[in-house]
């Protein structure tokens, strides 16, 4: 647009769509106003015309007629007189000058009202040849009073007949133009009127092309920069944030335009830094693995390895440190590998990821063992020194993952769970590092599949319930049981709970297990109810368990269910799985504690308990763990370390069991030391069925021990 244009729409404020609205409208409003005017106008002016015809034109045509009457009547009037005898000439004069005055009198009236110029000049005519002839008409009455009719009659036609024919045609001429005059003005009316409904017409028309030259203007300078913005919009929403919005000359489009800019400009930044938070780990800066999925995922990795690497130990220095050490300590591992990867002598620099919490991953472009291995004993030499964070000086413990290619090349994903694989063998056998094998596979199949199988083990009625005796060494008698849980699965046989229990811990489906394992040992106690009233259950319960607020309301409901004395039911907690969470775990032990059940410390011994906590804790029976038991008859310092705890149980006036006892030589010595009862295969092993009532009948009549 020029740029005298545009000045012009700056100094009128015509790139405002308002002013252009109300300036369109304005037009169109005063065309219309003049399309309604012109008609009243003409109907006005016609109404005015049809008064002044009615009271002007009229009464002159009016005045007319009667002068050409009159003048006629005269005309008649005149042979009359002069026929007529002497005594009647004198009424016929009357009435000759009666109208001669009449006459004049509408002459006099026609000189005042006329204002056709024509009409004036035949008026003048008139008044001349009415004069002339009022002249001939004193000298013909003089002529027929002193010579008598037939000189007089003589005289009328050779002078007054002519004169008076004059008259006559001057007057019909006068009435005859004022006749036109009246039919002219009419036409001219008419023509005015049709000329103004053509005038309204063209106006009309001219409205209609307005309009749609405003409409078009509109739609050009309004619709269409809209269309324009709905379209970077749609390319916004899109994903498009290059394309920039050209500068519209209207104002309002302009604003909302550089809005739609600006705001693009603002998501296109934003989503830049959501594209690096989605990618790149926040505190180290590296890719994620999501970046490595997308950039990778579709690669081709035939020669590939995968180095996995956990820090091992990072919750507690989160839990005893804080999460702030524990990011110090990520970020300066993550420096200590990234200057390794730099300076390694491959052709294609590896990949170095952080994966979720202290676990990175390096991509090897490489099957190479020992380039792999060289790699992994830098970084691991890399990390030999200690982190140091403020004042603390964190020492770092990697746990690797390795997998190798396969001969068919495995997709990323795949290759990424077989170190995972790896690196968790590498835990569970707390080991520096792994390679992936196909066994490892097998196992996390078979421990998938037991996950699968568990959830319906409970509901089907697999699992069993298996009773070991504890006796007590004052009475040789047995006081009650250990309740064991066993797994008979319908297609692998007998699954043992080494492999099951502690899976079933780490997945979260240990607390359905223990549900079960209460509920089965107090159906157990009410079948004993009549048959066996003095005799116990206990039940282990894990540290899942210790963390469920519910649990002491689900225990004593199974014991109203069933009817049971709270007494015969005891709950064996470890001493381990109170220290991780001692104040809340203290918590629920008196909460059980209140319905009546008594608690005993499994495995006594091997945990890291203080005596601060050990005398808070609401328990009554001390289980000396059986690797203080084994072979303690040849093992001095064993045998003063349990008397130790014996004494130390008795001080807090508890009762002190051994478990794992599978010799007399075990049993004198413990028996010696004061422990109060004991458990093992030298008494039973765990019964089940018609084994537990057989070894009841018997074990009832006599003394065990």
């Amino acid at each position: 647009m020029p740029n005298f244009l545009k000045d012009l729409l700056s100094t009128f404020k015509l790139r405002r769509i308002g002013v252009r609205l109300v300036l369109s409208y304005g037009i169109l409003l005063t065309l219309f106003i003049v399309v309604l005017i012109l008609p009243l106008g003409q109907i006005n002016k016609m109404m005015r015309l049809e008064d002044k015809f009615a009271h002007e034109d009229m009464r002159k045509l009016l005045v007319v007629q009667e002068l050409g009457l009159l003048t006629e009547s005269v005309s008649n009037a005149l042979p009359l007189l002069l026929t007529a005898a002497r005594d009647k000439r004198e009424q016929q004069y009357g009435l000759v000058d009666e109208k001669n005055k009449k006459i004049t009198s509408l002459i006099a009236t026609l000189e005042r009202t006329l204002d056709d110029p024509s009409q004036q000049n035949n008026l003048k005519l008139l008044k001349q040849r009415r004069d002339a002839y009022q002249k001939m008409y004193l000298d013909l009455v003089n002529l027929l009073e002193d010579e008598g009719q037939e000189a007089a009659t003589k005289n009328f036609y050779t002078e007054v007949e002519p004169s008076l024919n004059a008259l006559l045609a001057i007057s019909s001429r006068l009435l005859q133009n004022e006749q036109d005059l009246i039919i002219e003005h009419q036409n001219q009316s008419q023509q005015d009127l049709k000329k103004t409904g053509i005038i309204a017409i063209l106006l009309s028309i001219l409205a209609v092309i307005v309009a749609a030259l405003l409409a078009w203007i509109t739609t050009r300078s309004v619709v269409r920069p809209l269309e324009q913005l709905q379209t970077r919009a749609l390319k916004i929403a899109a994903g498009d944030y290059q394309t920039q919005i050209p500068v519209s000359n209207t104002e309002e489009i302009a604003k909302v335009g550089l809005a739609l800019n600006t705001m693009s400009n603002a998501i296109a930044s934003r989503e830049k830094d959501i594209e690096h938070l989605a990618f790149f780990d926040g505190l180290t800066g590296l890719p994620n693995r999501t970046y490595l999925l997308k950039t990778m995922g579709q690669a081709n990795l035939n020669e590939y390895t995968i180095i996995l690497m956990d820090l091992a130990r990072l919750k507690s220095v989160n839990e005893t440190l804080g999460f702030d050490t524990g990011d110090s300590v990520i970020l300066h591992v993550a420096q200590r590998i990234q200057h390794v990867i730099a300076t390694s002598h491959i052709d294609s620099v590896p990949l170095l990821v952080k994966l979720a919490g202290g676990s990175f991953a390096v991509m090897i472009p490489s099957r190479n063992q020992t380039t792999i291995e060289d790699i992994y004993l830098r970084i691991d030499q890399a990390n030999n020194e200690p982190v140091k964070c403020e004042n603390y000086a964190v020492d770092v413990d990697l746990v690797y993952g390795f997998a190798l290619q396969a001969e068919v090349p495995l997709p990323l994903i795949h290759l990424l769970r077989n170190a995972e694989v790896a690196l968790y063998a590498a835990k569970r056998s707390s080991k520096k590092l792994a390679w992936y094998s196909d066994a490892q596979e097998a196992s996390r199949l078979s421990h998938l599949s037991l996950l699968s199988d568990l959830r319906t083990a409970v509901k089907s009625n697999e699992l069993q319930m298996w009773l070991q005796p504890k006796i007590k060494f004052s009475t040789a008698q047995v006081y009650g049981f250990e309740a064991l849980v066993r797994w008979q699965h319908p297609a692998r046989g007998f699954i043992s709970p080494a492999e099951f229990v502690p899976f079933a811990e780490s997945t979260g489906y240990i607390g359905i297990i223990s549900d079960w394992m209460l509920e089965s040992a107090v159906i157990k106690l009410a079948e004993w109810k009549n048959i066996h009233p003095d005799l116990s259950i206990a039940v282990n319960v894990s540290t899942h368990d210790l963390r469920d607020k519910n649990l002491p309301d689900r225990v004593a409901s199974l014991l109203t269910q069933y009817n049971v004395d709270p007494h015969h039911l005891r709950i064996e907690i470890t001493e381990s799985g109170i220290m991780e969470d001692p104040d809340s775990a203290i918590e629920l032990l008196h909460r059980l504690r209140q319905t009546g059940i008594s608690l005993s410390i499994d495995d006594f011994g091997t945990g890291y308990s203080s005596l601060a906590y050990l005398q808070k804790l609401p328990v009554n029976e001390l289980k000396i763990d059986r690797s203080f038991v084994t072979n303690i008859d040849q093992l001095s310092d064993t045998q003063r370390l349990v008397k130790t705890i014996i004494e130390l149980g008795h001080g807090l006036k508890l009762s002190v069991i051994a478990e794992g006892i599978e010799t007399e030589q075990e049993r004198a010595i413990l028996q010696q030391l004061g422990c109060d009862c004991m458990q093992g295969y030298l008494v039973s092993k765990p019964l089940y069925g018609k084994q537990l009532q057989d070894w009841l009948d018997k074990s009832l009549q006599i003394d065990i021990i």
